[in-house]
């Protein structure tokens, strides 16, 4: 394992270097610009969670958590993301390892950069609605799911998970590396509501410096449950509760994450995140754990990191989230974008992402694919390409032609300026844990 250990390492080291936004840089996507998305300024080579900015060296103008002195205390070696300064890594475990001891144990990370909102009020389902393509109002008091906020077009502006906590309120978690674009568009959209009169009064409150912790692993409810009275058992994956967790009342428990592995969600108030935190990792077999390991933990996941493998140009179709998309919305067409979206799902999309099994080196973001016939021609690009730890082979998620999408379906991928089999593989590559009950 040591030297494909290496190789992780090495892969990670490079995915938190700076990504060039010159036209150079957005032509490796070159030459069908639409077989992927296209890599834009605000994307980011590491993680929903992990969002758009680039990763690179921490700098003084960076924002900070509530968490911030506390990784720095904890050995965290700072990097700056979405931009916050976040944690890449701790001294205490590898990259590697990390991802393992959240595989096995559990873990805990620091998602406070996140956009935390409330949209509250008599018209909060109904303008949600017009934002998204989901079935909001159906679902059950404290119950989330993921959707997406899509633009004009049928794009995908960002991920996000909407929490519906009564008829009246809402909760949702955006992207940080999105923050400037989706509030200027949530404002806008506000404005248009009122000013057109589309529904009932919408208040929106952004909840600034509010924590928010991951715990995740197959042992999360277990450590979690030694401080908290809520009944684990009966929170399944997506239902939410508002609890005390080591003493703070009013934590917002969440179950769900971005690993793959069963775990929760924590939103604590900025004056009290650091005692649970500290009462969380105290617990052991808790680790702290960061960006790397995020990173590697979701695409074993099968899970999108916005700026890669989705972004403006991508419908849902063509990101294989046309299941966000209700039944009964398809039959309503009443949200933004619907035109596109919809034809997408009728007639079916230009392209599809995809997960692929890449034999040798493993072939990283803007690696070219091509068909493995006399044509050669090319017919997709790689997002997002990782040596897997759990696997121990090289996993990666791409853009290809329609029909091409199928698992089974081998192609050839340029790493190295060297011709590799790719073959197209199912997603999730590990199987994933949420609990169900």
């Amino acid at each position: 394992m040591r030297p494909f250990a290496a190789v992780f390492l090495r892969s990670a080291a490079r995915r938190c270097q700076s990504i060039a936004s010159s036209p150079a840089a957005s032509a490796r996507l070159a030459p069908n610009a639409r077989l992927a998305p296209p890599l834009s300024s605000s994307s980011s080579p590491l993680p929903r969670c992990f969002s758009t900015t680039r990763t690179t060296c921490a700098d003084s103008s960076a924002r900070k958590t509530v968490l911030h002195d506390y990784h720095v205390q904890q050995g965290g070696k700072m990097v700056s993301f979405g931009g916050y300064s976040m944690p890449l890594t701790y001294s205490s475990l590898s990259q590697v390892a990390s991802h393992h001891h959240t595989r096995s144990q559990a873990s805990l990370f620091d998602v406070s950069h996140m956009v935390q909102h409330h949209f509250e009020g008599p018209g909060a389902a109904d303008f949600l609605k017009w934002l998204t393509p989901s079935s909001l109002k159906k679902l059950p008091d404290h119950q989330g799911t993921l959707s997406v906020l899509l633009n004009f077009g049928g794009g995908i502006l960002d991920d996000t998970v909407i929490t519906k906590i009564s008829d009246e309120k809402y909760y949702v978690v955006t992207n940080a590396g999105r923050r400037e674009e989706d509030l200027k568009w949530l404002q806008e959209r506000l404005a248009d509501w009122r000013g057109e009169k589309k529904g009932g009064e919408v208040k929106h409150t952004v909840l600034e410096n509010q924590g928010l912790v991951a715990l995740q692993g197959p042992k999360a409810a277990e450590v979690l449950a030694q401080h908290t009275d809520v009944e684990l058992s009966k929170l399944t994956f997506g239902k939410t509760a508002y609890a005390t967790v080591a003493g703070v009342p009013d934590c917002h428990i969440a179950r769900g994450g971005y690993t793959g592995e069963d775990g929760f969600e924590i939103s604590i108030a900025p004056e009290q995140t650091v005692k649970v935190t500290e009462a969380l990792v105290g617990t052991k077999p808790t680790a702290l754990a960061g960006l790397a390991a995020r990173d590697s933990l979701r695409l074993e996941a099968g899970m999108c990191l916005y700026g890669h493998d989705l972004d403006e140009t991508t419908t849902p179709s063509e990101g294989g989230l046309a299941w966000v998309v209700s039944k009964d919305r398809r039959t309503s067409a009443d949200f933004i974008g619907a035109e596109r979206v919809l034809k997408d799902i009728k007639e079916g999309p230009q392209r599809r992402r995809v997960g692929l099994v890449v034999d040798g080196a493993p072939a990283r973001e803007g690696a070219k694919l091509f068909a493995a016939t006399e044509s050669r021609e090319q017919v997709g690009v790689v997002t997002s390409g990782i040596p897997s730890p759990t696997l121990g082979k090289n996993i990666a998620m791409a853009y290809v032609a329609n029909g091409l999408h199928k698992k089974g379906t081998e192609l050839e991928v340029e790493v190295r300026g060297k011709r590799r089999l790719a073959v197209v593989e199912k997603m999730p590559f590990v199987e994933n844990k949420f609990y169900r009950g």
